[in-house]
């Protein structure tokens, strides 16, 4: 089977719900129904269909934008519930065909990508006020089952044939690639000798087993499925506490040009330099003032905070499919620290209103796709830079930073500055349930107890480099050589060697069941996706669907 190229044409993230091939919206007061209607013709990569709602890349597009816009454009809306538009079928998981012929680079970012999509789904549940239930009216097999995993609620017909399964390990000799084996063992509590013998029958389990084992919570009759399931969705709504009668947040499609060397978007511009293999992203400041929330609600989408995270978000997914080989982001701010900083204070005095709420839970799920980003990071605080408040976030996100240091003498105008907000110390929490504050000084707590005394102060250089908020601070004599060594050196390492390395410095602190999602099951699905075992000639992959049996490797390593 020829292996699919992962770059015939660029993804585009940018989708709206008029433009949908695979999903629908529809939405009954506090209920919102997404239904899952996969057309087959209507592939990513080209080259397979996607039969019994099968999916790739282009259905989990959709699927991240339908949830974004469920949280922004309808507050009213307080459950929502999954289900297949197809008879007698929920999900076959991602298309095999598909699996078996793309690109391991693609494998193991479509992975990623499907990943961060359930956890959004899962924090929509748990912090938002939007509760996730799934209606199995069908089997739900491989990602299929697992997107029901990421919901609260699993609800499945009890129609003789209908049963859930992770049959990746006996059939395609790779992992349930989006959590299914952390979520069913840490989330649902599945026995673990149970979860082998389900994670090694292809054929899944069904029925009252299926509710012993914990696999599903509710088993239903055909004829009251659809009652019972509404019934259901309609109790989760009382524990919500989304608005009844604010009016939503459209979301605009992001207005995005490029060239071979730059892209553009509001508020951020991306820079690509081939040669040095660097992509330079510059996070622009607001350009109006918004002194109050209402204000801020009739910017909608135009909203500073909220233009710039869509952006950001939509800049590291591009670089993550469409540039591979750019191998070090290099993360600027331009703009007036103070216009920042007061953006950032009507974030945290209002966090507790459903819009603000849901930007700032936006901007946590950016801050933690720069987490797993496969690229080194590094920051660069230069005159004119606003790392102030939300934005000095990232200064903690980066595998380092470089402030350019001038004393108080310094006939230099903009000299660089920076300062940490409240926002720094309340939200914004990584994988490992801490701040990044935290995660940084995890032996030294007395540093965050320092740095919170440092609040809403402007540091230069030498002060923020004492505080340990920042990594190095070359003064102008030294700065333009000590970048350029950094930069020359960096691009000479193994990508191989950095990406492991920098994987397992960022995920510091405790484990949770998703650090085990991205530092674990990541990890060893990326390595199994090139094994001969999963891609060879004679791997399952690729020999599935011929009636031939893989021909393994069978040494343990």
């Amino acid at each position: 089977m020829q292996e699919i190229e992962a770059k015939l044409v660029d993804l585009d993230f940018r989708t709206e719900p008029n433009s949908y091939h695979h999903w629908k919206i529809s939405i009954d007061g506090e209920l919102a129904f997404l239904e899952m209607d996969v057309d087959e013709n209507v592939c990513a990569l080209g080259g397979y269909e996607l039969k019994l709602n099968s999916y790739d890349i282009g259905v989990d597009i959709e699927l991240y934008d339908a949830i974004q816009r469920l949280r922004f454009e309808h507050p009213e809306v307080k459950a929502v519930v999954i289900q297949s538009g197809k008879p007698g079928t929920f999900c076959a998981g991602a298309n095999i065909r598909m699996l078996g012929s793309a690109s391991h680079f693609h494998k193991v970012n479509f992975c990623k990508f499907t990943n961060e999509t359930r956890n959004a789904l899962e924090e929509a549940s748990k912090y938002s006020g939007q509760i996730y239930l799934c209606a199995l009216s069908g089997a739900a097999a491989g990602g299929g089952y697992e997107l029901a995993l990421a919901t609260e609620y699993i609800m499945l017909i009890d129609d003789g044939n209908a049963a859930v399964s992770l049959p990746e390990v006996p059939l395609l000799g790779v992992l349930p690639g989006t959590g299914g084996l952390t979520r069913l063992v840490d989330k649902r509590g599945v026995r673990r000798d149970l979860a082998d013998v389900f994670c090694t029958i292809e054929e899944g389990i069904k029925g009252e087993r299926a509710l012993q084992w914990r696999l599903i919570d509710e088993l239903i009759p055909r004829s009251k499925f659809e009652s019972k399931v509404r019934e259901k969705a309609l109790s989760f709504t009382k524990t919500s506490d989304r608005p009844n009668n604010e009016k939503g947040i459209k979301l605009n499609r992001l207005d995005k040009k490029s060239n071979e060397t730059k892209v553009r978007y509001p508020f951020l511009t991306m820079e690509l330099d081939r040669v040095g293999r660097t992509v330079t992203l510059t996070l622009e400041g607001p350009i109006d003032d918004c002194n109050n929330i209402d204000t801020a609600k009739c910017q909608g989408g135009d909203f500073w905070p909220l233009a710039l995270f869509r952006a950001f978000d939509d800049a590291l997914l591009h670089l993550r499919f469409n540039e591979p080989e750019l191998g070090t982001l290099i993360l600027k701010t331009n703009g007036d620290d103070s216009e920042v900083s007061s953006y950032s204070s009507l974030l945290e005095k209002n966090s507790s209103d459903w819009f603000i709420r849901e930007i700032l839970l936006y901007a946590q799920r950016v801050y933690k796709r720069l987490d797993v980003t496969a690229r080194t990071t590094f920051a660069f605080i230069e005159p004119r830079s606003c790392f102030h408040g939300l934005l000095a976030e990232i200064l903690f996100s980066v595998d380092r930073s470089y402030m350019l240091d001038c004393d108080e003498n310094s006939d230099l105008e903009d000299a660089p500055n920076i300062s940490i907000s409240p926002l720094n110390f309340e939200f914004f929490r990584m994988a490992n349930g801490l701040t990044r504050i935290e995660t940084r000084f995890l032996g030294e707590p007395e540093s965050v107890d320092r740095a919170r005394s440092l609040i809403n102060k402007k540091l230069n250089g030498s002060a923020a480099l004492n505080a340990g908020l920042i990594t190095f601070a070359p003064d102008d004599i030294d700065w333009d050589d000590e970048i350029r060594l950094l930069l020359e050196e960096r691009a000479s390492f193994s990508p191989d060697a950095l990406t492991g390395m920098e994987a397992n410095l960022r995920f510091a602190g405790p484990e949770t069941a998703e650090t085990k999602i991205f530092g674990r099951l990541s990890a060893w699905q990326n390595w199994i996706f090139q094994r001969p075992n999963a891609a060879g000639d004679e791997s399952a992959l690729k020999l599935y669907g011929t009636g031939r049996r893989a021909n393994y490797d069978r040494k343990r390593t």
